[in-house]
């Protein structure tokens, strides 16, 4: 599933009239101006100008940066939270084991994403919400300590916070994969996602994704309550993440340019034996850059997955999750640095063009 096009504004069957003498004599736009969006689902969300996707751009930077100096939004219940318990009313409401029932339960909490970012409206905001860089690499960072002080008991009991797989015979080995496979994963979904999208399409983008990957988070799994009602909502982040998960291994190979020829070679050799389109990328990306091995056998509720290897190095171990956290800051780092460079970018593209006649602006504005 996928956004849908733009609508255009003019309702059906309503003709286009000239502009009058008035309008044409009227105010002037100045370049920094921005067009409005288009209409999606009822909500303007897609950009106009490039000084939209400048404007977005810088937003979406300023949020990564608030989430890296103050963290989860101190509030409760957390508005990602909020959205999950709002999406559990409604799976009650529509539960069926088919797809049909799933594919609603997809739309709706698709348009209460949008929905809420276009409330919002501020794409700082709205991507200080939906990031969790700073969450992220804590979690990380606890289990790695519990490791490293030889408390097995509390690591495996921190484990969930991080990932879904059975800890209860996971050794430290299995537990630090575990935490760098997390780190890695949801340095798409929690970091570069949610900026990119914000960064295109503003807050409903950046709220819109959020939505979609807690969705995925709650209802796509392969088992039997899931399996068809999830199916949508698995699809549906599989696409949202298509293109952040591939910026994440280019960011990787950025930030690590002495690993930047085997990050390549283990995205491209190894990430399509993993069972998710995304995720293997960023995994491998990873493990290629910290000089480890990841995959292999994931317990999940009594469900065992064998997954392909990933890497070429060893297996993890628990000072190697210091080592992807820090990487993954990295990567905040460099996606900040090249948000920063598409808002100059495309600002200074916008001023070099020529400006349209008043004409044919008034002519488009009609």
């Amino acid at each position: 599933m996928k956004i849908r096009p733009p609508v255009l504004d003019t309702a059906p069957g309503t003709a286009r009239q000239a502009p009058s003498e008035s309008v044409l004599r009227g105010p002037r736009r100045s370049r920094g101006d921005s067009v409005e969006g288009a209409l999606v689902c009822g909500v303007r969300v897609l950009p106009g100008p490039r000084s939209t996707i400048s404007t977005n751009a810088l937003g979406a930077a300023a949020g990564i940066v608030a989430d890296l100096i103050f963290g989860e939004p101190a509030v409760e219940p957390h508005p990602v939270r909020a959205f999950g318990l709002a999406m559990e009313r409604v799976e009650h409401t529509l539960y069926r084991p088919r797809r049909s029932s799933g594919f609603v339960h997809t739309v709706a909490g698709l348009g209460l994403g949008i929905a809420a970012g276009s409330l919002v409206r501020n794409t700082a905001l709205a991507t200080y919400i939906s990031v969790a860089q700073r969450a992220l690499t804590d979690a990380g960072l606890d289990i790695a300590a519990a490791l490293e002080d030889g408390d097995l008991a509390r690591a495996r009991q921190l484990l969930p916070t991080l990932v879904g797989r059975d800890p209860t015979d996971l050794d430290a080995s299995e537990i630090a994969r575990a935490v760098v496979e997390s780190l890695a994963e949801n340095t798409v979904d929690a970091v570069v996602a949610p900026a990119l999208w914000g960064a295109l399409l503003g807050a409903p983008g950046t709220l819109g994704y959020r939505a979609v990957n807690t969705m995925d988070a709650t209802v796509g799994y392969h088992n039997e309550r899931y399996e068809d009602y999830g199916w949508a909502s698995a699809r549906l982040d599989d696409m949202a993440n298509f293109i952040p998960a591939r910026l994440t291994a280019a960011l990787v190979a950025a930030v690590r340019p002495r690993a930047a020829r085997a990050v390549w070679r283990d995205v491209r050799q190894d990430a399509p034996g993993h069972p998710s389109p995304n995720s293997g990328v960023a995994e491998a990306a990873f493990a290629a850059a910290l000089g480890v091995r990841l995959g292999g056998i994931n317990a999940y509720g009594g469900r065992i997955e064998r997954r392909a290897q990933l890497g070429r190095g060893r297996a993890p171990e628990a000072t190697d999750i210091g080592a992807a956290a820090v990487l993954c800051r990295d990567v905040t780092r460099g996606l900040i640095v090249s948000l920063l460079a598409l808002a100059a970018a495309t600002r200074a593209a916008e001023r070099s063009e020529p400006r349209p006649p008043a004409r044919a602006m008034a002519a488009a504005g009609a």
